[in-house]
């Protein structure tokens, strides 16, 4: 019990600070509905954070899980500054290389009448692959302080841009038209402050990670390089498999749905609000990421390994199965928040649970999926997920135009479905581990079987108060189910060793 509190006790320190900065980051994105009435006028923004995750993977390839799974076996100094010089040297080139394309690219994307945006994209992609591994060292020297400090201060900066310049100049311009403040405030840029906001965040995050690159050292070692990317060069190609499979419906909506140009925009920022709710769960997610991936290399020649695998992910599984309880049976809370200033943002609002159930299995694979890195067997984690990408792209371009919302839904729900059930029986095969199977199963279900049944409780009787109050006793239930089935173990937790009796 004892590794498993020392995870969670990571996952804390690592995860405040990640789910402070996503939850920040999150809130702002969820304030669109309250600055701008018409979903539309947020599909260019849509387009633009649905590409740069895949040119993330491609700047980054693989260096930081790399970087973890060789720091405990090579010089920690050497791999450092290898992979450090490497990721200059390329980040430097791809930017580049992308700013001579910038025309093709905003073509592409639909954005030619927007090309600044492609502009302070790379801006953001530059600094933020910089700083990677600086991130990296910090988590694997244990410096969660600084982490957190980092994390929290580029999201604030960010956030402080954007409502500044969305938020507070606009009011105080039309109140003082002549002013200084006008001459550096531009209307017409509008929703692009996002990318501007997320530009200056990236840039002071890397000036905060200085201490990080001052100390790097020009030495490459080319033998360590090559051994080093034949490891992490499968991670390029599960990364961009999974950023299709997250990513790809945003990306492509409104390309695909049979409908008018401004009709597929209206839909498509739809979407891309419904997604953010759903969203809340891989917050979490990467919380548990953050400390989870170093924690599982660390501990991989334990004896017990194996066991303290298989009592994390069901934790983790249940910590999942109350956010998606939150999600569900609040619902209704939700759809009236969005909807204060338009009622537009309130369409297709059940979809949520599809993708809300969706993220809980990408949560469980990335858990599972610590069999192929442990096993050096990566080109398997770059099967599964090119199968998921097909899956992606092919039910996406199939349902989107017949069902819409529920078209690119269900992509991502069979997709992370396929994934899970994939690398859970090659796991067991490779890398077994003990998984409470049935037990893990049965809370899926249940939680489940509670949403829909909440649903249909307040379609006969639907007051915002009554699905509050309903939704509360049925989260009550599952929480009192949980505590006496899981007793043993809540009580080894000293902090929840007063509340299980």
């Amino acid at each position: 019990m004892s590794n498993v509190k020392k995870l969670a006790g990571q996952t804390l320190w690592y995860g405040l600070p990640t789910i402070a900065s996503r939850f920040l980051g999150y809130l702002m994105n969820m304030a669109l509905p309250f600055i701008f009435a018409q979903p539309a006028l947020t599909a260019d923004l849509t387009q633009v954070y649905a590409i740069i995750p895949f040119l993330n993977i491609v700047f980054t390839y693989g260096v930081e899980t790399a970087y973890f799974r060789f720091s405990n076996e090579k010089d920690k100094e050497a791999l450092y500054n290898t992979l450090n010089i490497s990721l200059l040297a390329t980040t430097v080139l791809f930017t580049a290389a992308l700013y001579f394309l910038q025309p093709w690219i905003a073509e592409a994307a639909g954005l030619t009448a927007k090309p600044e945006y492609i502009l302070w994209m790379l801006g953001i992609l530059f600094f933020d692959t910089l700083a990677t591994l600086p991130f990296a060292r910090l988590r694997q020297e244990n410096r969660p302080k600084k982490y957190a400090f980092v994390r929290i201060a580029g999201i604030v900066v960010n956030i402080f841009i954007v409502f500044l310049f969305l938020g507070f100049l606009p009011a105080y311009i039309k109140q003082h038209p002549t002013g200084f403040v006008s001459t550096f405030f531009n209307e017409e840029i509008g929703i692009g402050y996002y990318l501007i906001g997320n530009l200056c965040g990236s840039l002071v995050t890397f000036l905060l990670l200085w201490k990080e690159w001052k100390g790097l050292h020009f030495n490459f070692d080319s033998k360590l390089w090559k051994e080093v990317m034949k490891y992490s060069y499968p991670l390029i190609i599960v990364g961009l498999g999974g950023m299709i499979n997250d990513m790809l419906s945003r990306l492509v909506y409104q390309h695909v749905v049979d409908l008018p140009e401004q009709e597929a925009k209206h839909e498509l920022g739809v979407f891309a609000n419904l997604y953010r709710i759903a969203v809340l769960i891989t917050i979490m997610i990467q919380a548990f990421r953050m400390a989870a991936e170093p924690f599982f290399f660390n501990r991989s020649k334990d004896e017990d390994a194996p066991r303290t695998y298989a009592r994390i992910m069901k934790f983790f599984v249940i910590a999942c199965c109350f956010m998606f309880l939150f999600i569900g049976l609040y619902l209704d809370v939700l759809k009236w928040i969005i909807t204060l200033k338009s009622k537009a943002w309130g369409e297709g609002m059940t979809v949520v649970l599809l993708l809300a159930m969706g993220n809980v299995f990408l949560g469980i694979y990335y858990n599972l999926s610590i069999w192929y890195k442990l096993t050096n067997k990566n080109l398997y984690g770059a099967a599964i997920t090119i199968a998921g990408a097909l899956i992606t792209i092919g039910v996406n371009i199939l349902l989107i135009p017949k069902f819409h919302y529920w078209g690119a839904a269900i992509a991502t729900f069979s997709c992370y479905l396929f994934m899970m059930m994939t690398s859970y029986l090659l796991g067991q095969k490779y890398y077994p581990v003990p998984y409470a199977k049935k037990k893990l199963i049965a809370y899926l279900v249940m939680v489940s079987i509670i949403v829909l049944l909440h649903r249909a409780i307040v379609y006969m009787y639907d007051p915002l108060w009554f699905s509050i109050v309903s939704g509360t006793l049925l989260l009550a239930c599952f929480t009192y189910f949980v505590a006496r089935v899981e007793k043993k173990e809540l009580q080894k937790l000293p902090a929840l060793k007063k509340f299980v009796q």
